[in-house]
């Protein structure tokens, strides 16, 4: 049971909690006794059903670094691991020495609210994210009381998307110029990505022994942030259709000696790709994860089969398709509008 202890006008409440073997004491102050009892009794219950107490005075910041080192170390990829190393240092400028206890929807709002005023709300909801996991298994594991975060909520700074669709136009007009261009190795990695839709670092990892009549089985990503080859997620290791002049052309290229048909120490696409773009003059701007977009929306425009393109593109879920991925073409909306209002008239 714990001890309440009369400290001049106010009551102090005792609760003998154990941590690693080690006796330790949770302590609070309350003008009446009555609020001091109800404390006590429910601290008492609470340590009777389980939460562990020990754990209460522990900065979340503290808590969050060893959950990122002891559970997520072992549940993604290197390069992943690296984003959560990166995490850790903006929780503990945000969170400070804020302890589990005193962790409530109010107080974590606040934070992410603090945060997000410089920052765009998909990165925003990317710490977000991992906050919620790393606070339902605190609770899971009874570090804290109440699971609160279905309540809280990413916002963020409204800013344009790098990663642009391009539209019918910019898109011929780029496929044009690298066919026109398939001499230099760079525009064939662009060509693929623009008919594949595979990420950036799944076309650095394809080797000869991926490629199939018709198609290439993807099976490795090259980051250069990490050793790590393994792909994104289970659904990332899949087989995605290419034309036979894309075949032929993939086949063409020489073999470099660690084996890779592109260079992979190469990361100098994104600024290839800018140039590339100024140099035909686009009508838009794009990255080369704007060419995945591009082909994912072409592709969903042609078939409508949102199920087909989740699987080429290799995501877990048809949400992160639509999200992120899906866009309508520019000249698609003008003819839908077209049909539309030829429809209405004739009502």
């Amino acid at each position: 049971m714990g001890t309440i202890v009369k400290r001049g006008k106010s009551y102090q409440v005792q609760i003998s909690v154990y941590k690693r073997g080690i006796q330790n004491r949770l302590t609070k102050t309350f003008k009446t006794k009555t609020e001091a009892k109800h404390w006590e009794r429910e601290m008492e219950i609470m340590k009777g059903n389980g939460t562990q107490m020990s754990h209460w005075t522990t900065p979340f910041a503290e808590f969050y670094s060893d959950w990122v080192y002891l559970v997520k170390k072992n549940d993604v990829r290197e390069s992943t691991f690296q984003n959560y190393l990166y995490s850790i240092k903006v929780i503990q400028k945000l969170f400070s020495n804020i302890q589990l206890r005193h962790l409530n929807d109010v107080i974590v709002q606040r934070k992410l609210d603090e945060y997000s005023e410089t920052r765009s709300r998909r990165t925003t909801n990317d710490l977000l994210t991992k906050i919620k996991t790393a606070l339902k298994y605190a609770h899971a594991r009874g570090y804290i009381q109440h699971n609160f975060t279905s309540i809280l909520k990413a916002r963020g700074v409204e800013s344009t998307n790098p990663n642009k669709v391009l539209s019918i136009h910019d898109y011929k007009k780029l496929r044009d110029y690298l066919q026109e261009n398939l001499h230099d190795e760079t525009n064939i990695y662009f060509y693929l990505v623009l008919e594949t839709g595979l990420r950036r670092s799944e076309a650095l990892g394809v080797r000869p022994e991926d490629l199939y009549q018709y198609g290439i089985k993807v099976r490795q990503s090259i980051s250069p942030t990490s050793d790590d080859t393994r792909l994104k997620t289970i659904s990332s290791y899949r087989e995605v259709a290419i034309s036979e002049d894309m075949y032929h052309l993939i086949k063409s290229i020489p073999v470099k000696e660690n084996g890779y048909l592109f260079d992979p120490r190469s990361f100098s696409q994104a600024n290839e790709l800018k140039k590339l773009i100024k140099q035909i003059n686009l009508t838009g701007t794009t990255t080369v994860q704007g060419l995945r977009r591009t082909h994912a929306s072409l592709a969903y425009a042609n078939s409508l089969n949102d199920l087909h393109i989740s699987g080429r593109l290799g995501h877990k879920s048809l949400e992160t398709t639509h999200e992120y991925y899906l866009e309508s073409i520019p000249e698609h909306n003008a003819k839908e509008d077209t049909s539309l209002l030829e429809y209405l008239a004739t009502l």
